[in-house]
């Protein structure tokens, strides 16, 4: 039992220490948040979407799927190419903050849809995401042996509790944020965030 909550708090450990870092899902997640625009979707998407690719990592999938270099080239190009062009709107935003909160309805909920898409996008065709969960983590999760699996929970459950923790505790800086300069210095961030990512993955950087 001792051994198994080792595992599992080693594992919460290592998924929260990737997850916690700045990213393109982390910004969506926190702009969401911010607005209070589905964010319960938003939050589910990212914490099942990491559990899955979590559990693709720890069952082996990972070294598979180095040998199809080219389609993970593939997927960071496109993934690439939508940050960049989500980093333009944001900039956009920045430059026109009247037009950018009339657009995203300031704070109000937006399209559920689109959110949802949007943070699809973010997730399956970011190869970063790849990169920490199938690869990072699974090569972590087996040096556990027959406590991989229990590895693998400890660190789904982090990144559920992160995405929870942002999304909804995100609604408190919503005072903060009431005004346009605040907004405009919240999607300065997204921009930079997701034009560097963009520009990095395009060029394989």
């Amino acid at each position: 039992m001792n051994h198994a909550l080792t595992a599992a708090a080693a594992g919460f450990g290592a998924g929260l220490s990737l997850i916690v870092a700045i990213g393109a899902q982390n910004a969506f997640v926190l702009r969401q948040g911010v607005r209070r625009d589905a964010v319960l979707a938003v939050v589910g998407i990212c914490a099942l979407s990491d559990a899955l690719l979590i559990s693709l990592g720890v069952g082996g999938v990972g070294a598979v799927v180095v040998a199809w270099p080219g389609a993970v080239r593939t997927v960071g190009l496109v993934g690439g190419a939508f940050l960049l062009c989500y980093g333009v709107l944001a900039a956009r935003r920045v430059a026109r903050p009247g037009a950018g909160l009339r657009a995203a309805g300031g704070t109000a909920p937006g399209s559920p849809r689109r959110a949802v898409l949007t943070c699809l996008a973010m997730t399956w065709l970011n190869p970063h995401v790849y990169l920490d969960t199938v690869f990072l983590l699974g090569s972590l999760a087996a040096d556990r042996g027959p406590l991989r699996w229990t590895f693998g929970l400890g660190a789904a459950l982090a990144s559920l509790c992160w995405f929870a923790a942002l999304g909804f505790g995100a609604r408190l800086l919503g005072r903060v944020l009431a005004g346009p300069t605040a907004w405009r210095v919240l999607d300065g961030l997204v921009a930079l965030t997701m034009l560097g990512l963009g520009l990095a993955l395009v060029t394989g950087a």
